[in-house]
């Protein structure tokens, strides 16, 4: 089922020192739902995120970017839960994981946070497990012991074209979990394993900001 409010949350951290990097992919699957769904992002004190509404056929829906820290990312998810009487099941997350290639997305209804330290302080802040998630593979390729640097390092020309195509779709997934729920959104994503495949076609929709 469609959720009656949800606000999607993607993280990253701020400053243009970490634009581009792929601890940020959160953050620019926002700013391709924002351009889609025709919404103006603004800096949100009270939630310490930038933060802008719209609406996706017919479903009204928030879109945040935390403006602290990656691992302090509950702070403003605890702030949007209180401002709006939100469930955990009423969040979507979109994150980084490095242990997932590039070209790759996953869906979670629920579950722990498999190491990432700001979905762990956003189930820590919220109590709650049960918080949907999209993952969105960065790369696997490191050394043992190189995470943080791997993290925090820029996509090169040819990674670059391959997670475009993969925001696109995380993109995509966020905005069928706002209109038709995360049932829909996972059995429609989770099969997608590579952006070579070949994509179905999408329904036009209408795009409105609020």
């Amino acid at each position: 089922m469609p959720q009656k409010q949800c606000v999607i949350l993607g993280l990253g951290n701020p400053g243009p020192e970490y634009e581009g990097t792929r601890h940020n992919v959160g953050y620019e699957v926002i700013d391709r739902i924002a351009e889609r769904c025709r919404i103006t992002l603004r800096p949100h004190s009270r939630t310490n995120s930038v933060a802008g509404k719209g609406r996706w056929r017919g479903h009204a829906f928030t879109v945040a970017k935390p403006q602290t820290w990656m691992n302090r990312s509950g702070e403003s998810a605890r702030s949007f839960q209180r401002r709006m009487r939100l469930s955990g099941r009423e969040f979507l997350v979109v994150m980084d994981d490095l242990y997932l290639p590039i070209g790759t997305l996953r869906l979670r209804q629920s579950g722990s946070a498999g190491g990432h330290n700001g979905m762990q302080n956003i189930i820590d802040a919220l109590g709650d497990e049960n918080i949907p998630r999209l993952r969105v593979g960065i790369g696997e390729e490191f050394k043992q012991g190189t995470q943080k640097d791997h993290v925090l390092s820029s996509f090169d020309q040819k990674e670059r074209e391959m997670i475009n195509p993969t925001l696109d779709h995380a993109r995509d997934a966020a905005l069928m979990f706002v209109a038709e729920g995360i049932v829909p959104a996972m059995n429609c994503f989770n099969r997608r394993t590579r952006t070579s495949e070949k994509q179905p076609e999408e329904t036009p929709g209408r795009a409105q900001s609020s």
